[in-house]
């Protein structure tokens, strides 16, 4: 699908650090998690809750009354008239949520939508479903977080194993491997420089993490959290997770636990809401593709193909390149495919380093896209990543800065 009328105003996103999961943010309810962030971000841009129209909440692991969903969360930002969908599409969720938000600017349904994603992998939950026809009326039942990660129930294997499928079938060797994820680990260094100034375009910090009561500070984190420092030397001791691979626990990403929020809105709506006048991004098309079952890495380049194609585009005419690449194997078989060199995207960061929250990970990815882009005085920006179901969401934006 191409858009023509939906825009992000400049500056008016936002991301949490990412915290590795069982960590800081471990104990903290996503949803009035997220709740007390957008109400943090709404203050420190004067904006009202009542200037929006709609709510578009993405999660994917359940919390404690999370049925209620984005009315509940739009009703504790002080927007009580609000309502909208709830969202899950695994790892694709934070793009998808900002392509519906532009469908209904598009379509004119909308004007001014805020798009929240939040998931805390950390202490999943552990569902009970009733099964009167088992033996004895036992349950069926599931650790809504681990076994999903184990086990594809259509494809019936397990995330890692859909990487070492893609390895097996076009030939990708464990030093590509490592020699990319400690590429991705020295871009992120970059977001560091400078006190952390490329974040802080965009991360709310420091958050103060209190105990039950409200009263005691347990931690407060400042930046993302659980990141391990990364050396050719250590990742090339490391021995593959199954027997017989080539992806080590140092070339995948790691669970963690976040929120993010865009604001997708009509051009004169973002005109008025925009950090900078002189900055205008617009959500030009998306694209999403199902690959054959038990491959979900190869899912990206369809996706990125079929998004490139509705804004009319090439990969050639792409200024920055953002990925999801919860496997390094993703990227290496992207840049096989797509013809581009591995230095040539995920610069400042990508989700193998800092860490896989689910729902917000794509939205704080395509955060960072743009923030690249207008540093770049603008140009065209792809946003691609895999998901559960062996799928793959593409989003593709345009910044001009005057």
């Amino acid at each position: 699908m191409s858009f023509k009328k939906a825009y992000i105003p400049y500056g008016q996103y936002w991301s949490t650090p990412f915290s590795r999961w069982q960590m800081s943010f471990q104990n903290l309810h996503a949803i009035k998690f997220a709740a007390d962030i957008t109400t943090r971000f709404l203050n420190e841009r004067e904006i009202s809750p009542n200037d929006f129209d709609e709510l578009i909440f993405g999660i994917t692991i359940p919390q404690l009354y999370c049925f209620y969903g984005g009315p509940w969360l739009a009703s504790m930002i002080g927007a009580e008239h609000v309502t909208g969908p709830m969202i899950s599409q695994a790892c694709a969720t934070g793009t998808n949520t900002i392509s519906l938000a532009a469908q209904n600017i598009e379509t004119g349904t909308n004007k001014n939508v805020l798009v929240v994603t939040a998931d805390r992998c950390s202490n999943g939950p552990h569902l009970v479903y009733p099964n009167p026809q088992a033996p004895g009326s036992t349950v069926d039942a599931e650790s809504w977080v681990w076994d999903n990660f184990s086990r594809d129930p259509f494809a019936k294997n397990s995330m890692i194993q859909t990487a070492e499928n893609v390895v097996k079938e076009v030939g990708i060797t464990k030093k590509e491997q490592d020699e990319v994820t400690l590429l991705r680990y020295n871009q992120y260094q970059d977001s560091m420089k400078d006190n952390r100034a490329f974040q802080k375009k965009y991360m709310i910090d420091p958050i103060e993490v209190k105990d039950r009561s409200g009263r005691k500070v347990l931690a407060t984190v400042e930046g993302d959290e659980g990141i391990y420092p990364t050396t050719m030397e250590g990742l090339s001791k490391l021995r593959p997770v199954l027997p017989e691979g080539t992806v080590t626990y140092g070339t995948q990403t790691h669970p963690g636990d976040a929120n993010c929020g865009v604001i997708v809105a009509t051009k004169e709506k973002a005109d008025q809401l925009r950090k900078r006048d002189d900055v205008e991004i617009r959500i030009v098309s998306y694209g999403e593709h199902k690959t054959k079952k038990g491959y979900m890495a190869m899912a990206i380049v369809p996706a990125a193909k079929k998004a490139l194609d509705n804004a009319e585009i090439t990969i050639k005419d792409v200024s920055v390149i953002k990925t999801h690449n919860p496997f390094a194997v993703n990227d290496v078989y992207f840049c096989r495919e797509m013809d581009i060199e591995w230095k040539d995207m995920n610069n400042y960061g990508s989700s193998l380093i800092y860490g896989h929250p689910q729902a917000p990970t794509m939205m704080r990815i395509i955060i960072e896209l743009i923030e690249e882009l207008v540093e770049k005085d603008g140009g065209i920006g792809l946003a691609d990543g895999c998901a559960a179901g062996d799928t793959g969401a593409a989003l593709v934006l345009e910044v001009k800065v005057e």
